[in-house]
């Protein structure tokens, strides 16, 4: 790759200004791509190099948070005699996309890194899961990216539009597209979000096309792609790894494996996300109504009136409480590390 190169990759120069004391140290400027148990597959100027952190920043590393993702831009120190190089630098995240790592350890897991666009890709058929769509906006509120839904498969779908707004119902001010990765139907929509120098992350669970859709977005099959079962209309899990896929049109992918487990990370996300509800909850007796058993409260009042979904109101108080759970066991977690200190 040349260093024109670098800019359809997403560098700029803000990125070049934040590197030049690393130039002058004498390490390159790279994104990475690929990872796979704490080695890495960045892209340079000079080509597609095989990295690993250093020592150094694995021992100072508070949690897997501070180590390169998918879609960080890095300082390597190239190893002349070899195609190897190491990491020593990783430059500051504009944006990232973060959940609680599966299981039950209390860490941040950084899904991709330096993203401009989110798609939350679902499948439109054979149901619509607009639950799941309202869990993954608001864990896009605090990435610092646009988030936009993707609804697939519409080919398996006869009340598409019907279902595009029971989605757009859940999505608030994001834009819904519904496409077919199988047809191409609407995937021009999606080309929009991808110039040069634009990243987009495709999220969503397994089996709803992501790989398709990227294949489609790519122009080629360039990542592997499962049958779709008949009884359900899913595709088979086919990513394994999170992978950056350079578009030549322009743009770059990143690709995910489908997320079984969604644990919100970021706090304050729910204000965001359920608008409407924070909106209602202006009007309650009291400023820190929870929206549960409270006398007084906007919200209860709106869903006994049928002003406001049942499902979705539910919804925001199992999140809510995800949220609360999550926060009491960030603060268990921060008052164990000083004791340790």
């Amino acid at each position: 790759m040349t260093d024109d190169a670098l800019r359809q990759l997403g560098w700029n120069d803000q990125r070049r200004d934040e590197f030049a004391p690393l130039a002058a140290a004498g390490l390159v400027p790279g994104r990475v791509s690929l990872e796979h148990n704490q080695f890495y597959r960045v892209l340079t100027g000079a080509g597609e190099r095989l990295a690993e952190a250093t020592g150094r920043m694995k021992h100072a590393a508070g949690g897997r948070d501070e180590l390169p993702v998918v879609g960080d831009w890095v300082g390597l120190r190239l190893d002349t005699s070899s195609d190897r190089a190491q990491i020593r630098e990783i430059l500051t995240r504009r944006t990232r996309f973060s959940r609680k790592v599966a299981g039950r350890v209390t860490v941040e897991q950084v899904l991709a890194a330096n993203i401009d666009t989110v798609f939350v890709v679902f499948a439109i058929a054979p149901t619509l899961k607009a639950r799941g769509i309202e869990r993954y906006l608001a864990a896009c509120r605090r990435s610092g990216a646009r988030a936009v839904v993707v609804l697939n498969k519409t080919d398996l779908a006869d009340d598409v539009e019907a279902r595009v707004r029971d989605a757009q119902a859940v999505a608030e001010d994001a834009p819904v597209l519904a496409i077919s990765a199988q047809s191409g139907l609407g995937i021009d929509r999606m080309e929009a979000y991808l110039g040069e120098g634009q990243t987009v992350v495709l999220l969503g669970p397994s089996g709803v096309g992501k790989s398709s859709i990227v294949n489609r977005l790519v122009g080629e099959e360039r990542l592997p792609t499962g049958e779709v079962r008949p009884w359900d209309s899913r595709g088979r899990h086919t990513s394994v790894h999170r992978e950056l896929v350079v578009r030549a049109a322009g743009g770059v992918i990143i690709d995910t494996p489908g997320i079984r487990e969604l644990q919100l990370w970021e706090s304050d996300s729910l204000d965001d996300a359920f608008a409407d509800i924070a909106q209602l909850g202006d009007a309650c007796r009291f400023r820190d109504c929870k929206h549960d058993r409270e006398p007084g409260c906007a919200v209860k009042a709106a869903v006994d009136g049928g002003l406001l979904a049942v499902a979705r109101y539910q919804n925001f108080l199992k999140l809510q409480h995800e949220e609360e759970v999550m926060n009491k066991k960030k603060d268990e977690r921060l008052q164990k590390e000083r004791d340790r200190r």
